[in-house]
């Protein structure tokens, strides 16, 4: 059975539910894109598609800096993270895993892999030690939201220790 709305069509190389799975259960990072099975580093994972657009939504992707494609079944769910384990390919609309990846893992990218501005910013729960800990686009400085959340983080976070040397 396909993730995508089923067709008559079955088309090589697009997502099936025998290896992935969207969990609709959502936590404190949203809802999210899983394995079923393992997929090796370099792998082409699925071929994605979706509704081309003149604007940006929830669950689009850019791919061009005037078009963005609608995927609300399948990449759209893909969660972020610093450190991802995937990429996407938007001229091949391809996944990619970018690290061995096991069954039942999140599978994440970096949004500004392919987002100039994001539909909306938010803090960063992915806790890579390269985490931004504010998520924008790549072209887009962070909102009066974001730059609060991150003066936020400053001040709580405890002056480190100075020891001199004897």
């Amino acid at each position: 059975m396909h993730i995508y709305p089923d067709t008559t069509e079955k088309p090589e190389g697009y997502p099936s539910r025998k290896d992935f799975f969207v969990s609709t259960e959502g936590d404190e990072k949203g809802f999210g894109l899983f394995t079923r099975r393992a997929f090796k580093k370099g792998e082409m994972m699925a071929r994605f598609t979706g509704e081309v657009l003149d604007e940006i939504r929830l669950h689009t992707l850019q791919i061009s800096p005037t078009k963005h494609l609608h995927d609300p079944h399948f990449v759209g769910y893909l969660l972020h993270a610093c450190d991802p384990n995937v990429a996407l390919d938007m001229k091949t609309l391809t996944m990619w895993a970018l690290k061995d990846i096991n069954p039942g893992e999140a599978l994440t990218m970096d949004y500004t892999s392919t987002e100039d501005v994001l539909y909306r910013q938010f803090p960063c729960l992915c806790e890579a030690d390269n985490c931004r800990k504010w998520i924008t686009g790549r072209l887009e400085a962070p909102s009066e939201e974001g730059y609060a959340y991150l003066k936020g983080l400053k001040l709580a976070t405890p002056a480190k220790k100075v020891y001199a040397h004897a």
